[in-house]
């Protein structure tokens, strides 16, 4: 039985929470300049190219949790905690895959060629069609939306166990500290 997360597991998850917050709060960045600037489609750029790094990221997290598996949740934990936890473990999964690939197909909807940082570029394999576009467009946004608020509940459940519970749900996941004795057991 593994009690904590593997090094990278840890690193990847870190990784894509700030993946998630910082290609959010890039969206923002085009209000500050007029519609036709160039430093716009700057921003879109790297929103795609950042969004594409982040499926790629979470399919390695994916692949890591199918090969290792996950620490087992506190045996004190009740079955609504349990089902609860695995619900929202679920739901974070569905839309760190959904968001990124609804935006793709945004892109492409838009008739823009998909880059990842100029590295390559895949053009659009569908005509273009902003109508339905600003639906998907929609569809996106709530995605978006939706899994800040999922990742709330998820960190403050973390907090939860780890300031009230005590019970190493939350250190799991943190860098193990050389000096523990018990990997994932909170002090």
């Amino acid at each position: 039985m593994t009690t904590t997360y593997s090094p990278a597991q840890k690193a990847l998850h870190w990784l894509i929470a700030l993946l998630i917050v910082g290609v959010y709060l890039l969206t923002f960045g085009e209000e500050f300049y007029e519609r036709g600037h160039p430093m716009r489609a700057t921003i879109w750029w790297l929103h795609i190219s950042f969004g594409l790094l982040l499926l790629g990221l979470v399919l390695a997290r994916l692949g890591l949790r199918l090969a290792r598996g996950v620490p087992d949740l506190p045996s004190s934990m009740t079955s609504v905690e349990r089902g609860a936890s695995h619900a929202v473990h679920l739901g974070l999964y569905a839309l760190m895959l959904a968001i990124p690939l609804v935006g793709v197909g945004l892109t492409w909807l838009r008739g823009d060629t998909l880059s990842f940082f100029g590295l390559f570029t895949i053009p659009s394999p569908v005509e273009a069609d902003r109508t339905l576009g600003r639906s998907v467009k929609d569809i996106h946004e709530l995605g978006a939306n939706l899994i800040l608020a999922l990742a709330a509940l998820h960190a403050a459940a973390a907090l939860w166990h780890h300031l009230v519970r005590r019970d190493g749900v939350l250190a799991r996941m943190l860098p193990r500290r050389h000096d523990d004795e018990q990997p994932g057991l909170a002090d």
